[in-house]
């Protein structure tokens, strides 16, 4: 090991995957123990989260199972409590967690804004909002969110409260970045772009037809690379925004999306 992350502490969101295959919190729950964190693996499913640390046990890592709806304030406390109490600190917070939804105003349902709202947004206001005493008290730490490239480029099937909620997690680490900068605190989003990942399988095949291959297909081809991305490359970027090498990086979005950003459009 390389040890980028000796010494500290990771809470990863989102640590299970929703299906078969390597999720984007999976894989980055298991680098960073592969670089030395020792990590609270948390999911609202156990099972998941117990996966995740069959493998890190496999390869002589560190973490706990911690099962919580981060969607709901006691349950964010207790993680935070449960990482101080079982690691002594908190040095790095990965905010994963995130569910999709697609259609514009009419076709969504006011119970279907509201959940992408509680799961996507929410639950990074309440994990910090428990956190960052404990960061504060050790005078450092690192949060990272996860947001999407929807979050500042249209798709060709509208999602409109999955791309609000996206939206949203740019401003609210932009305004933690900006209070806790001089406290030692940096705050950072990772924007993936396509990502062949089980969440990418679950939540999104309706959208493209309900073939799963036609949906591999079509966004393969609209991403200059001629491929999606997958979850390491996700955790490699988190491991970066999470290590020492990024003490002078706060309040920025990292974008890792094989350049579909920078073209005019992806349709």
């Amino acid at each position: 090991m390389a040890d980028r992350l000796a010494n500290k502490v990771a809470i990863v969101t989102g640590a299970g995957s929703i299906g078969p295959g390597m999720g984007n919190g999976k894989a980055t729950a298991l680098l960073f123990a592969r670089e030395g964190a020792q990590v609270v693996l948390v999911d609202c499913n156990a099972q998941a989260a117990e996966e995740t640390k069959h493998l890190i046990d496999g390869e002589g890592g560190d973490s706990i199972v911690f099962q919580a709806d981060v969607s709901k304030d006691s349950d964010c406390k207790n993680m935070v409590e449960k990482c101080v109490t079982s690691f002594g600190r908190i040095d790095i917070l990965h905010n994963n967690v995130g569910i999709g939804s697609f259609g514009g105003p009419v076709e969504t349902s006011e119970e279907e804004w509201d959940k992408v709202m509680r799961v996507n947004l929410k639950s990074m206001f309440l994990t910090c909002k428990h956190a960052l005493p404990f960061m504060e008290k050790q005078g450092n730490g690192s949060i990272i969110n996860i947001s999407s490239l929807i979050a500042v480029r249209a798709t060709p099937n509208p999602a409109v409260a999955y791309a609000t909620s996206k939206a949203g997690v740019v401003a609210f680490t932009r305004e933690v970045a900006m209070q806790y900068a001089a406290k030692g605190i940096r705050a950072n989003v990772i924007f993936p772009g396509f990502m062949k990942t089980p969440t990418q399988e679950f939540y999104g095949t309706k959208a493209w037809g309900g073939s799963v291959e036609e949906m591999w297909r079509r966004r393969d081809a609209m991403v200059p690379t001629g491929k999606q991305g997958e979850a390491w490359d996700i955790a490699y970027a988190a491991l970066f925004l999470a290590s020492d090498e990024a003490k002078y990086i706060t309040g920025t979005t990292l974008l890792v999306d094989g350049g579909i950003t920078s073209i005019m459009s992806s349709k």
